[in-house]
């Protein structure tokens, strides 16, 4: 029912595929309109509106080493670095 089309992003120019399954996904949720903008751009708008990332620094509260999240700790909770959280969640 579908084939695949070459559409032209109206950001950056380039052609790119609209497939046969996207077009099937497009139709079942309802969107009428075919994508304007490539994969890359359509990433890079959607990321364009949020800000830096701010990391906080904190020290481990299993191995005591030092552990960057992106949260502001709290005093009355633990924080963990990576491989000592990974390891408290394969428990």
């Amino acid at each position: 029912m579908y084939e695949d089309k070459t559409l032209v992003c109206k950001d950056c120019g380039n052609e790119f595929i609209f497939s046969a399954g996207e077009q099937e996904f497009f139709a079942e949720k309802g969107f009428q309109n075919e994508p304007l903008r490539c994969k890359s751009c359509r990433t890079a708008r959607k990321n364009s509106g949020r800000g830096e990332r701010v990391f906080y620094t904190s020290v481990c509260a299993a191995c005591g080493k030092e552990a960057k999240v992106p949260f502001e700790p709290k005093e009355d909770r633990p924080v963990y670095c990576s491989e000592c959280y990974a390891k408290l969640n394969e428990e």
